[in-house]
Order: structure tokens, then sequence, then C-alpha cells
């Protein structure tokens, strides 16, 4: 009797243009700057094709993400894959717009997937969110020393309306995520870091990123503060950047 099989690894085909669109809401949000310019140098080396939108509305978010599917699905070459980064404050499923109105991020989610984005239909769609998600702050706690794809009867290959998609929030549900004034968040940055300075699937590298931000000792109103993200996938092979 065998024992249990290794997984056949497959890869999403990354060889076609790769997309990015940051929205950031810089208002009342100081350290902003410094994430826009790692992020920016981040979509470079992996060549990405990137756009970013400064202080979005709250409907604009949904207006400027509606006009990048479009642009997406207008294309002519073939797209491997898209990076969404939404930087604003926020509460658990909804952001702040410059003009103080909220936009839920469900609404957000699904302009790209797999019925909305036909040029994404079965591609990885990567959504990074720097925001609260609520007012609780994590402390932290002393260690001790001691896919399903299926044919229809015609023969069509159908895949769910939400597979494909990672969506990497800074915090959990419920706390407050952090910034430093004039550094950044304590996210984004250790996000670009890891993610350009090694390699491996995005999983892989986010679980690097978890780490160090476990790791981490962040000092907020004189007090030591833990952090760390939480990550959503549905993704069905491996993602390499």
């Amino acid at each position: 009797m065998s024992g249990p099989q290794p997984l056949e690894e497959e890869a999403y085909d990354m060889s076609g243009a790769r997309l990015a669109l940051t929205l950031c809401v810089t208002k009342a949000r100081e350290g902003s700057e410094a994430d826009l310019e790692a992020l920016a140098r981040m979509f470079k080396q992996l060549e990405f094709e990137s756009t970013v939108v400064r202080d979005p509305t709250a409907q604009q978010f949904q207006e400027e993400l509606e006009k990048f599917q479009q642009a997406i699905d207008a294309r002519e070459d073939f797209v491997s894959c898209a990076f969404v980064v939404l930087m604003a404050h926020g509460l658990e499923g909804q952001l702040k717009g410059e003009d103080d109105q909220m936009v839920n991020l469900e609404n957000l989610f699904e302009v790209l997937n797999n019925k909305n984005c036909l040029a994404l239909r079965a591609k990885p769609k990567v959504y990074i969110i720097q925001a609260c998600r609520g007012e609780q702050r994590d402390l932290g706690e002393t260690v001790g020393d001691d896919i399903v794809v299926i044919l229809t009867k015609d023969g069509h290959q159908t895949i769910p309306t939400y597979t494909d998609a990672l969506h990497i929030y800074s915090t959990m549900e419920g706390y407050i995520a952090y910034r430093h004034d004039q550094e950044g968040s304590c996210f984004i940055q250790t996000l670009v870091k890891v993610f350009t300075e090694n390699t491996g699937s995005i999983l892989e590298l986010l679980t690097e990123v978890t780490r160090q931000m476990a790791d981490a000792e962040l000092l907020q109103e004189g007090k030591a503060r833990k952090v760390n993200p939480e990550i959503q996938s549905t993704l069905r092979k491996k993602l390499y950047l």
C-alpha cells in the first residue's frame, strides 16, 4: 500500500503583462509617501506596469477600479496578473475615501472577479489592503521558555466566480493598522523588503512577511504593540512573481 503522494506543482503563467493599480488616501495619513515610494520600487523590480491614484473619494475608489478593469479587458496582449493596492483609513470591510465617505471592500473585490473581468479569468488577482479594520490594539502575549474544476455537459471547463484571488490585509479583523509618520507602515515596508529581496511562491513570501512582522516591536502611544497581516487565498496554483 503506497503512502501519501507529493502534490504536483502547477504555477500560473507569468509570461504576459503584469498590471498594478494603487489607490492611496494621503490625507491625514503621514508616512503614505514613503509607502508609495517603496511600492513603486517593488513594482519596477517585478516588472509591473503601475498606476497610482492619490486621494480618491469613496466613489473614485470604485470608479478607478472599474476603469482599471475596462483597460485590462480592452488590451490585445496577454495579461498574466493584476495587483491592487488599497491604502486608506478604514473599518472592517470598509475604506474611507478622501471625502470621508465609506466604500465597501466587497464591491471593489467584485470588479476583477472571474465573472466581471474576462482578461483576468482564471488568473491571479492580488489585493493588498493597508487600512485599519477596527479599534482593537494588540499588546502581544508572552511565550514561555519551554479548486474544483468542473466539466459541464457540453464539455466546457468552468471555474468558481471567486477563485484566483489573494487578499492581503495589513492587520487582523477588528484591529488597527500602524503607520510611522516618516518611515511609512510596517506592513507595506516589510512586504516590499521581502518581495524584493527573496524568491519563492507568493504565499511563501507572505509567510516570511508575517514572521518578520510578528518579531517586530512597534512603539505606539508610548507602548509596545504587536501587529500581523491576515492572508485570505483562493489561488489554485503557485504564484511566482
